[in-house]
């Protein structure tokens, strides 16, 4: 279980197919001392996605990918020296600084503009397929690892405001129109909306 607020960003420094070439493994690069304490078969949310530690370094550690993951997730584009934000997994009696985040993507939404406003930046994305009906104005969604809260929802587009610290500490500030990102809806929001469908 995660909260959304990224403590470090990571680089991916090697990638090596395994399982016949369709699963992956990654080694990625930490801040110095951000693995202090950390063991083998932690888990850790990589720009989103919760993966579990089978190899560690001092600085380094590595993850196994499946195929499934690589299809639904955007690890299946990352290369050699793409940053990632990275969230060691919450421990009882952590401050909860964002929302409650699992760790787990349920798809990849597509940037579509940025724009500045005030002292923040406004981020519209696209949602993919089926995600539209659990993301509301003011409720929490998780960006590449990222809580933040949705400001305004147009159909299948959302928008948030990024302002300039969460810019500078994670990845955020690298998106571009066009780009893809991982997207968690609100855990509330999924189980308020599977309720209704056994109540209607």
């Amino acid at each position: 279980m995660f909260t959304g607020i990224i403590t470090a960003i990571g680089v991916v420094a090697a990638i090596d197919p395994i399982g016949e070439g369709r699963d992956m493994r990654l080694a990625i690069d930490t801040p110095q001392g951000w693995l202090e304490g950390a063991e083998i078969g932690a888990s850790i949310a990589c720009s989103g996605c919760c993966l579990t530690v089978v190899t560690l370094e001092d600085d380094r550690f590595t993850v196994e990918v499946s195929a499934e993951s690589l299809s639904k997730t955007t690890l299946g584009s990352w290369k050699v020296g793409t940053r990632i934000n990275l969230e060691r997994a919450l421990k009882m009696g952590d401050e909860m600084g964002g929302h409650v985040v699992s760790g787990h993507v349920d798809g990849m939404a597509e940037v579509l503009s940025e724009t500045p406003e005030n002292g923040s930046t406004r981020w519209m994305f696209q949602l993919p397929d089926g995600l539209a009906r659990y993301v509301a104005p003011k409720g929490s969604i998780t960006v590449d690892g990222v809580s933040l809260t949705v400001n305004e929802v147009d159909g299948a587009s959302f928008g948030v405001n990024v302002i300039p610290h969460t810019t500078a500490v994670t990845t955020l500030g690298e998106l571009a129109p066009g780009r893809r990102v991982n997207i968690e809806i609100d855990m509330l929001a999924r189980y308020v909306a599977r309720l209704r469908e056994f109540n209607s």
